[in-house]
C-alpha cells in the first residue's frame, strides 16, 4: 500500500511531480488554488483526448502552474449534483491505478471529502504479495494531498490520518482472507488475534476443551471432520469512559469443503474466503486503539475448518448448542450457522447493548443481491437503521430482508428443536439463515449481515483488486464511532 502524505500547494510547487485535479461533466475543474485561466486551459487541453469529466475518466496534460511546466492528471467525477463520498473513493481508486506504473509520487488537490478520497487512493494500491516476487514495475510509492491554503493543512492531515487507519484495517482483513487455507489454521488465526493485544485490547482464547465445558456442541460439531483443532477467540476493547458495550461476531470457517455434504470442486476454489466475517472483526479491532473510540467493544471469532474427515458430523446427527437447543444437521454444508449459533449465545452472556454478526452465510444472498450488496436482517429496526447509516457513510451497501415468522416452521425439527436447513428447499435461503440465527440471540438487539457476495471479488473493481475485499470493516468502524 502506498503512503499518504499532506503538503501545502506552495511547497508542492517546488517539486516536479504531477498534480491530480478533479473535473465535473457539468462544472469544469474543481481545483482550489489554481487560477481560473489554468483551470480553463486544463479542460481545453484534455478535450483533445475526448475527456468529458465522466466518473472514472482520466486525461493527462502538460501545463504551467505559474512556476514550472508539469503534468496534470484530470480525473472525472461525473455530474456535480450526483457526487457523494463513494464517488470520491472510486475516483481515488481510478487515479491510484492510473498512476501506479507511471509515477513515483503524485500530488492531489482534493475535491470534497478528503478522507474518502484518501481511502480510495490507498485501498486501490493494495496488493497481496505474500506468495509473489516483488513487483519490479510498481513504481508509485506515495500520494500527497495538497492543501490549497495553509490553514487547510491540519484538517487534511486529520482526514489523511483517519483514511490511513481505515485502509490499514481493511487491508489487514484482505490479507487474512487472501491467505491460503493451509496457512491459516484455526490455531494460527488465534495467534493473529493475540497479536492485536495491547493498547486497551485483551484477547482470550477458548480451547476446544473449554468450549466443550461451555456446551458449544453446535460449533464443535463442525470441527469434528478436521485434523486441526478449532479456536474460539474473544477480543475485548475497554477504554476508560466507554458509554456502551457492543459485540461484533464473525464466522470463521478458514476453509469450507462442505463436510460430508461435499461441495463440487469449482465451488471450493474460493472457500478460503469463508472466514471473511471474522476477518472483518479482526480488521476493526486493529483500528480501535488508533481511533480512540469511547465504546467498549467485544469481538467473537469462531474459527474452524469444515472437512469430511473420519469423525465428521453426519447428516442426521443431532447436536446441542450452548443455550440447550438441539439441532438436527441435515446438510453439513450449512455449517456457518452452526458455529455462529454458539458464538451468538456466548456473546449474549457478556451483557452487551447490541450485537452485529457478519458471515459469508448463504449462496442465496449472492443470487438475490449479487456481488455488491450485503443482506441485512434484524430483530431491532432502530439498531439496523444505525448500521445502515454507517454502511452508507462507508460506501458498503446493505439491503434489508425480512425475518418472515411463517418461514420459521421450515426449520422446526421432528426429533430436535431445530433443523439446520429448511424443509422447503430452494426458498428464501438467506432469510432462513437469519431466522435460524435469531434463535440464539435471546432477544438481544441484533443485526445479521450476510456478506457472501461482497466478501470476495473475482476481478478488480473500483478500489479493490481481485480477492478478499475487507467488506464491513469500515461499516463496523463508522457504526462504533457513532455509538
Amino acid at each position: 500500500m502506498i503512503q499518504l502524505k499532506v503538503s501545502t500547494l506552495n511547497a508542492f510547487r517546488e517539486t516536479s511531480d504531477p498534480l491530480a485535479v478533479f473535473a465535473f461533466e457539468d462544472g469544469g475543474v474543481s481545483a482550489p488554488g489554481l487560477v481560473p485561466a489554468l483551470r480553463k486551459q486544463l479542460v481545453e487541453r484534455a478535450k483533445i483526448d475526448a475527456f468529458k469529466g465522466k466518473a472514472g475518466e482520466i486525461a493527462r496534460v502538460q501545463a504551467s502552474d505559474g512556476g514550472r511546466e508539469r503534468s496534470f492528471i484530470l480525473v472525472g467525477l461525473g455530474k456535480r449534483r450526483s457526487l457523494k463520498a463513494e464517488g470520491l473513493r472510486k475516483a481515488g481508486g481510478a487515479l491510484s491505478r492510473y498512476a501506479k506504473r507511471r509515477f513515483k509520487s503524485i500530488g492531489v488537490l482534493p475535491a470534497g471529502d478528503a478522507q474518502a478520497l484518501g481511502e480510495g487512493l490507498l485501498l486501490a494500491s493494495y496488493r497481496f504479495a505474500e506468495y509473489l516476487k516483488p513487483e519490479e514495475d510498481a513504481v508509485l510509492a506515495e500520494a500527497v494531498i495538497v492543501a490549497a491554503q495553509g490553514s487547510d493543512k491540519a484538517r487534511l492531515e486529520g482526514a489523511a490520518r483517519k483514511a490511513g487507519v481505515y485502509a490499514d484495517a481493511v487491508c489487514f482483513a484482505r490479507d487474512l482472507v487472501n491467505r491460503g487455507p493451509s496457512d491459516k489454521t484455526p490455531e494460527q488465526m488465534g495467534k493473529v488475534a493475540q497479536g492485536l493485544a495491547g493498547s486497551g485490547i485483551s484477547v482470550d482464547i477458548i480451547s476446544p476443551e473449554e468450549a466443550k465445558k461451555l456446551g458449544m456442541g453446535s460449533y464443535l460439531s463442525v470441527a469434528r471432520g478436521s485434523a486441526q483443532p478449532p479456536c474460539f477467540v474473544h477480543l475485548t476493547y475497554k477504554p476508560k469512559g466507554a458509554r456502551r458495550k457492543i459485540g461484533l461476531v464473525g464466522k470463521g470457517i478458514t476453509f469450507d469443503s462442505g463436510g460430508l455434504s461435499l461441495k463440487p470442486p469449482q465451488s471450493m476454489e474460493d472457500m478460503k474466503c469463508d472466514m471473511a466475517g471474522a476477518a472483518a472483526v479482526l480488521g476493526a479491532f486493529k483500528a480501535l486503539a488508533s481511533l480512540k473510540l469511547k465504546v467498549e467493544v467485544h469481538g467473537f471469532c469462531a474459527f474452524t475448518y469444515n472437512m469430511p474427515g473420519p469423525d465428521a458430523t453426519k447428516p442426521g446427527d443431532v447436536v446441542r448448542a450452548m443455550n440447550g437447543k438441539t439441532i438436527e444437521i441435515l446438510n453439513t454444508d450449512a455449517e456457518g450457522r452452526l458455529v455462529l449459533a454458539d458464538a451468538l449465545v456466548y456473546a449474549t452472556k457478556q451483557g452487551l447493548d447490541a450485537m452485529i454478526d457478519a458471515a459469508t452465510l448463504t449462496g442465496a444472498a449472492v443470487i438475490a443481491l449479487g456481488s455488491k450488496v450485503s443482506a441485512a436482517m434484524t430483530n431491532n429496526p432502530a439498531l439496523l437503521n444505525r448500521v445502515v447509516a454507517a454502511s452508507k457513510k462507508a460506501g458498503e451497501d446493505l439491503w434489508e430482508l425480512p425475518l418472515v415468522p411463517e418461514y420459521l416452521d421450515g426449520i422446526k425439527g421432528n426429533i430436535s428443536d431445530l433443523r439446520n436447513i429448511s424443509k422447503v428447499r430452494g426458498e428464501a435461503g438467506t432469510i432462513i439463515g437469519g431466522l435460524f440465527l435469531q434463535e440464539f440471540v435471546d432477544g438481544k438487539p441484533w443485526v445479521h449481515l450476510d456478506i457472501a457476495g461482497p466478501a470476495f471479488h473475482g476481478g478488480e473493481s473500483d478500489y479493490c483488486p481481485a480477492g478478499g475485499t475487507g467488506v464491513m470493516v469500515r461499516t463496523f468502524l463508522e457504526y462504533l464511532a457513532a455509538v
